[in-house]
């Protein structure tokens, strides 16, 4: 199944493709394939933080935002046999975490509910 994440729907996006601490706004529409997603975190930031956007300007993420986190399978991995020189493997899965502002709750709840139906609760 297929959700889809709408552009200027106030949500900030981070993932593996950016520098650490990064947010970039949604601004196109794109499709996520919950098929794809191995693991799936709900939760809210406690306390305020400090991310960047693209220009390194500094956003401040208020307590309360919520974040959905969507770690996808070892599908989307890269791997690398060298770490700092030394032999073994490091397996990174591609993740994707989509921050909600709590005034912008509404479009959390919604896509929160979507990806719930898909799941079965025993």
């Amino acid at each position: 199944m297929f959700i889809k994440i709408k552009k200027n729907s106030g949500i900030q996006m981070e993932h593996n493709g950016l520098e650490q601490r990064h947010l970039v706004p949604v601004t196109s529409n794109f499709l996520l394939n919950l098929n794809h997603i191995a693991e799936i975190s709900f939760y809210s930031i406690k306390e305020r933080k400090t991310r960047f956007d693209l220009e390194g300007h500094e956003l401040d993420l208020p307590a309360q935002t919520h974040v959905i986190h969507l770690q996808m399978s070892y599908l989307y991995a890269t791997y690398k046999d060298n770490i700092n020189g030394n032999k073994g493997r490091l397996v990174e899965r591609q993740y994707y975490k989509l921050y909600f502002a709590p005034e912008n709750v509404d479009t959390y709840q919604e896509l929160r509910s979507l990806i719930e139906e898909q799941v079965g609760n025993l």
